[in-house]
């Protein structure tokens, strides 16, 4: 039975799927609908089965009489009702009709076609991705289910939605509040309901890292964006010693990291740029990260990222932390270029076109600047 409690509500992120040619989700289903006033349901899929008709012909040419004798005839003659998948969304009270599965991953990535071939779809959507980090990671989590990079995501941050991070965060004042995770998962059940997404309101620490990594299979691909340097740190010799990949986006400088464990199970982490920890184990290197204060952490962080590689405007507003601000200063723009760059990156490592580690900068004022002087 369905909790439908307001706490549980409050907390919800999955979608629960009802096939109502199955009889136990069709009582269920009529169930939910009889005890709970007021859902709302959202039923547009003769215009999905339309949409799949055209992509599985595509030479055909339909008028509007010939498509709808196409779609009644595509659909079962007792009750298109019961036909396909009904997902309801407790946290928007509504049940929407969908194509099942197949079918509708077909028609959802079908514009990706041939950047994106059948075969390769297939490939991806047998792929696990872990984001640590909501802020900067909600933009690649999203990004990454929108492409459909994956078929699985797991979403780690203990953190809630504040108005100061709504200057990079695509959420809405009703959000306020909410964890982080929550939130990004609820915004890729509404886009993609057959992506499984599993969070960790908690966040990531050294008890349920390696069930973060490995519990329902290893991940594929882990993607870094924690404030915290201990999590950065051993989050990637963990994923080390698993042969996990890892990729960062560091938000300034269109600056990105892949460092392929998978591929070089000996190499250092941060591109051996941590020379003080290099030969420690974790539980040392763990004992030496607690309780770090800001003038430390900065001292890690210019280490992981390198001075040289800190723009103007990063290197003036370290200066002023804790001064006349109180957090890293992270641009929607830039936000949104990392979700793009970790997205294609971590497709071609999947499709294994891609098998470098490196550093790479994509760095926007480089690359597009005025040529002539004033």
């Amino acid at each position: 039975m369905l909790d439908t409690t307001q706490g549980a509500l409050n907390n919800a992120f999955q979608t629960v799927l009802f096939r109502r040619q199955h009889t136990q989700d069709k009582e269920e289903m009529d169930r939910l609908l009889a005890e709970k006033r007021g859902i709302e349901l959202v039923d547009t899929l003769e215009t999905q089965v339309a949409e799949l008709i055209k992509i599985e012909n595509p030479s055909e040419i339909f008028d509007r009489e010939k498509l709808k004798e196409r779609v009644t005839a595509y659909l079962p003659p007792s009750s298109s009702f019961d036909f396909g998948v009904w997902a309801y969304y407790p946290w928007l009270n509504k049940i929407v009709h969908l194509l099942d599965e197949d079918a509708f991953i077909k028609v959802r990535t079908s514009r990706n076609i041939y950047k994106i071939t059948p075969e390769e779809i297939a490939v991806l959507r047998r792929k696990k991705v872990g984001v640590i980090g909501l802020s900067v990671g909600q933009s690649i989590a999203i990004t990454l289910a929108m492409e459909r990079t994956c078929g699985e995501l797991r979403l780690a941050d203990f953190d809630s939605v504040e108005l100061s991070n709504m200057n990079r965060i695509r959420v809405g004042v009703q959000d306020l509040g909410q964890n982080k995770v929550i939130v990004a998962a609820r915004q890729i059940a509404e886009l993609d309901p057959y992506i499984k997404v599993v969070c960790y309101t908690d966040g990531i620490h050294t008890a349920n890292m390696d069930r973060f990594l490995l519990e329902g299979g290893k991940l594929d691909m882990l993607v870094e964006e924690c404030d915290g340097i201990d999590i950065k740190i051993i989050s990637r010799l963990k994923a080390r010693e698993h042969g996990i990949p890892v990729i960062m986006d560091t938000n300034d400088k269109g600056m990105l990291d892949v460092e392929r464990f998978d591929l070089q199970p000996a190499r250092p982490v941060l591109h051996g740029r941590l020379k003080r920890i290099e030969g420690m184990a974790t539980q040392e290197v763990e004992q030496q990260l607690k309780n770090l204060s800001l003038e430390q952490k900065i001292e890690y962080l210019v280490d992981i990222i390198g001075f040289e590689n800190v723009s103007d405007a990063m290197k003036i507003s370290l200066q002023y932390m804790r001064k006349t601000i109180i957090g890293w200063p992270q641009l929607a723009s830039a936000v949104a270029l990392g979700g793009a760059m970790v997205t294609d990156v971590t497709r071609r490592v999947f499709l294994d076109k891609f098998k470098d580690s490196g550093r790479y900068f994509v760095d926007l004022e480089e690359l597009i600047h005025n040529t002539k002087v004033d």
